[in-house]
């Protein structure tokens, strides 16, 4: 029997358009998430997650809830997915398999940094997960 929900109902279902696109994917949400501006640095808030040939971006505590770790997984947290997968979809990077999904609830842009390929240097990226590595 084949496992449908893969993601156990977490994250955003895309497809890309081709296997080169993952990496390019994967670097954007890297620079995309809540900046600490004092001191300069950038906590990812979305990874893009590869099971069975299938594709989700997935907001870094819904990995936790995958991995059967605690975490606080808010509204707000929700709808900052939402915006990074409704953005890279806006972009060209993606294709959501159902859109309806991201259209509820949003977060506003001005609470979600995006920085620039060009910046990349200047800042610290941080990542609160690391897919891939067990703990």
């Amino acid at each position: 029997m084949v496992d449908q929900d893969i993601f156990r109902g977490l994250g955003v279902e895309i497809q890309i358009a081709k296997e080169d696109d993952f990496l390019k994917i994967k670097e954007t949400l890297t620079r995309i998430g809540i900046a600490s501006k004092k001191d300069q640095k950038l906590f990812q808030s979305c990874h893009i997650l590869h099971k069975r040939g299938r594709y989700a971006i997935m907001h870094f505590k819904e990995l936790f809830i995958l991995d059967a770790k605690r975490t606080d997984f808010t509204d707000d947290d929700l709808g900052r997915r939402n915006t990074i997968a409704s953005l890279l979809e806006e972009w060209g990077l993606i294709k959501i398999a159902n859109p309806k999904m991201c259209e509820s609830p949003r977060a506003d842009l001005r609470n979600i940094k995006i920085l620039p390929f060009s910046q990349k240097r200047d800042w610290e990226l941080c990542s609160k997960y690391t897919i891939g590595n067990k703990q």
